[in-house]
């Protein structure tokens, strides 16, 4: 063997050093970092707001029960599960395609996709695919989402499920058993980026505006009702006109001494107060709008018609993101049914759109296909496009031509037909005998199927097709010659 190196000089050869590693194993792992101190431990999650409040998740669950959030959640929601779905069967056997249907068909699809939907808010979310026999394949029966603060990834960013006898590491789980949607997941963060934690801050600090808000109004929204008595009046006397000015501010009628005076005072410039209150809350209410949404102008008084338009086309553009996270977890879903049960070839594809693209895509298939020749029936414009009865002229039944006339109205055809029947069987054989001679002598003398296969072009020359071509073009002849004279 020739070893690898250098001549330096006449005298001194340098040999060259073999690579200590594959180029195919990794090199900067968690385990090798700097940063990383394993403790027997899972990993935990990088959330900036999580670290800093020493939490998990469970803080951001809370964030629901805010009005704004909850909105906005279920807006948020709605867009992606108000999308059209459908599988594309691409190269899959049509008999793949028809049992994923019927997979999907069975599946409680709106209220898994709420589910899967929470990824976006959490970062990630945890679903148990619950598999059964139906009957000779494995299908997925039930799909549900599981807390996410009840799994963990490990330091190979392996997902794992903390229970009472693993709370540390956790404990390992099954392949095809949980599929995990996750928005911007990366090597860094298996755990993803949690949109909440873009609306933690602004929602604390908006319950903290709130409060001292109302605390501010029943402060100086009422009038200030102020008692006087005289200088020589005791604590007790003091005390009964106390009560009596504060039954006063709820009932507004006041009994007291003929020596005493009440005086009504209204709070006067505290309106630039109020203001910084006000805002506050709007400031932190537009702060949770656009991180979960993208946008402010729809849930704001002084927007527009044209503001509020422009902001639900942005809103589009995260409604397609994450529709891609569900499908792209239905497509996870896709490829173990296959890998079970169909030996993982060609697969359908899952995907969401819009009704409004497919409808103009699917108009100018439509236009290309007319303008070739093809007739669309009434029935088929009902069914592609959600018509109503009413909606297409109905046409005219026309004559029929001769050209495509039945049998019944049709009597020269109805003859060609009887003197196709009075072809004889034998006749018919013995041509094919002759034209197939060749084949049949190698096959006698033993020759294998694919010998018999290499030899087909050089046996082509030998087979005699004369008689059975000069029968077609006898046949076309007379059919032609018929038709010109009675059409």
């Amino acid at each position: 063997m020739r070893t690898k190196g250098l001549w330096v000089s006449a005298t001194e050869f340098v040999q060259f050093g073999e690579p200590s590693q594959s180029l195919s194993n990794q090199i900067a792992t968690r385990g090798r970092s700097i940063d990383f101190h394993a403790l027997g431990m899972y990993l935990p999650n990088p959330d900036p707001v999580l670290k800093a409040l020493g939490k998990d998740i469970k803080v951001y669950r809370e964030l629901r029960a805010d009005a704004h959030i909850g909105g906005s959640i279920r807006r948020r929601k709605a867009a992606v599960k108000a999308l059209e779905w459908g599988l594309d069967r691409d190269k899959a056997k049509s008999r793949v395609t028809r049992s994923i249907e019927r997979i999907f068909a069975d599946l409680d699809l709106s209220r898994i996709m709420t589910e899967m939907l929470d990824a976006m808010l959490y970062g990630y979310q945890p679903m148990e695919v619950i598999w059964g026999k139906v009957g000779s394949y494995v299908v997925p029966v039930d799909i549900v989402g599981k807390p996410a603060d009840w799994f963990v990834y490990d330091e190979d960013n392996q997902l794992r499920m903390r229970t009472r006898q693993s709370p540390l590491k956790g404990e390992e789980l099954p392949p095809r058993k949980f599929l995990v949607p996750r928005q911007d997941a990366s090597y860094d963060n298996p755990y993803g980026f949690a949109d909440l934690s873009m609306c933690f801050w602004p929602t604390t600090f908006k319950k903290g505006g709130l409060k001292f808000w109302v605390q501010f109004t029943e402060k100086y929204g009422a009038p200030w009702v102020i008692g006087k008595h005289p200088r020589s009046s005791s604590d007790a006397e003091t005390n009964l006109l106390l009560d009596r000015l504060e039954d006063m501010v709820q009932d507004a009628v006041a009994v007291i001494p003929d020596d005493s005076s009440i005086e009504i005072k209204e709070a006067a410039s505290k309106t630039g107060s109020t203001e910084v209150y006000e805002r506050l809350l709007h400031f932190c209410r537009s702060e949770v709008s656009i991180a979960l949404l993208g946008q402010n102008q729809t849930t704001e008084a002084n927007s527009n018609r044209a503001s509020a338009q422009a902001g639900l086309e942005v809103t589009r553009d995260i409604r397609d993101g994450d529709a891609a996270v569900v499908a792209e977890a239905f497509n996870t879903l896709i490829r173990w049914v296959c890998e079970l049960n169909f030996n993982d070839g060609a697969r359908p594809v899952f995907s969401l759109w819009e009704q409004e693209d497919v409808d103009k895509v699917l108009a100018e298939r439509d236009e290309k296909l007319t303008r070739a020749g093809a007739r669309l029936t009434s029935a088929y414009f009902k069914r592609a496009y959600q018509l109503q009865d009413g909606d297409l002229a109905e046409e005219e039944p026309s004559a029929p031509s001769a050209e495509f006339a039945e049998s019944a109205d049709a009597p020269d055809q109805l003859t060609l037909d009887v003197a196709l029947d009075t072809l004889t069987v034998d006749s018919l054989n013995a041509e094919a005998q002759a034209l197939l001679a060749p084949l049949l002598q190698r096959v006698t003398q033993g020759v294998q199927p694919d010998e018999l296969l290499g030899m087909l072009a050089e046996l082509y020359p030998k087979m005699d097709a004369s008689g059975l071509q000069e029968r077609l073009a006898r046949m076309i002849f007379v059919a032609k010659l018929w038709g010109r004279l009675h059409g």
